[in-house]
């Protein structure tokens, strides 16, 4: 893949015409200002201001192996070991959701409600990143984050030691009959494998490929599962005026909504994300 000319010009037209197969122009410039950003300290405009100088060896190193692993469909966030999200550095693994903007739209929703909880569960949490987030939000809150997957909570303690937030981690699978929200619970958030197995196909490769099914897929038959099964425990767990918060399948948004208003929570609001599609749910016990 390598060429004699060692020019950045000549890296980014390998990363255009490498990586234009598999996705869009803009993507593909966005992914390679992350890769030059975080290889080699880059910002887009000292891209541009030196886009005739000469790499180093070392320098061509540290830009092409990525591209090589890019080319193999890996997610650019498994390729660069991390990702930014709501002010913190992540560490993400196949074990593990990748982040995405509206999930951190979750968070900002949240945080800018203006309650003040004191005591936080994320069911899935994956990275931990709404459960950390929310910590950090909320400093004197107790988080708890919970998830049936062992190895998506190692990662998730590793996030919580990196940025140096007390979070509780706990092993636990939602669905089962004898698993209860902690006593004092008082804000219950929840992005739930909301997919429907028949829509695998309609996915990206990299993401069917390098992202855990458990975290993605819900059943044909029952895609509302989780939502019915969080809904109820927490209505069960909240106080009068505690909070539930859910991301949402933009298809099943108004399905969620409606499920959740006969089962006796005060308030349910549906709220659109940054694109306009329903993706929100706030329901208030």
């Amino acid at each position: 893949m390598r060429t004699a000319d060692n020019r950045v010009i000549s890296v980014l037209s390998q990363y255009r015409e490498q990586l234009g197969m598999l996705y869009p122009d803009g993507e593909v410039k966005a992914i390679t200002r992350s890769v030059f950003q975080e290889m080699l300290g880059w910002d887009i405009s000292q891209m541009e201001i030196r886009k005739f100088e000469s790499l180093s060896e070392s320098e061509l190193l540290k830009v092409y192996l990525p591209l090589e692993r890019l080319r193999a469909g890996e997610p650019l966030q498994h390729v660069l070991g991390s990702v930014y999200f709501h002010g913190l550095t992540l560490r993400v693994t196949p074990d593990v959701l990748i982040p995405r903007p509206e999930t951190e739209e979750l968070v900002e929703l949240i945080v800018a409600n203006g309650f003040s909880p004191t005591r936080i569960v994320d069911v899935g949490s994956g990275s931990g990143c709404i459960a950390l987030a929310l910590k950090q939000a909320f400093r004197k809150a107790t988080v708890t984050g919970v998830d049936v997957s062992e190895a998506a909570l190692i990662v998730a303690a590793g996030n919580g030691a990196l940025n140096e937030l007390h979070v509780e981690w706990q092993l636990a699978d939602v669905l089962d009959a004898s698993f209860h929200l902690p006593n004092g619970t008082d804000l219950v958030v929840s992005n739930p494998p909301y997919i429907p197995r028949s829509e695998e196909g309609t996915l990206a490769e990299h993401v069917r490929a390098h992202e855990p099914p458990i975290a993605l897929f819900t059943p044909d038959e029952d895609p509302l599962l989780y939502y019915r099964v969080i809904g109820g425990k927490s209505l069960a767990a909240l106080p009068t005026g505690g909070h539930l918060w859910f991301e949402c399948h933009w298809k099943y948004a108004t399905a969620v909504r409606d499920l959740l208003l006969p089962m006796g929570f005060a308030a349910v609001d549906l709220m659109v994300d940054i694109s306009g599609n329903e993706r929100f749910i706030h329901a208030i016990r």
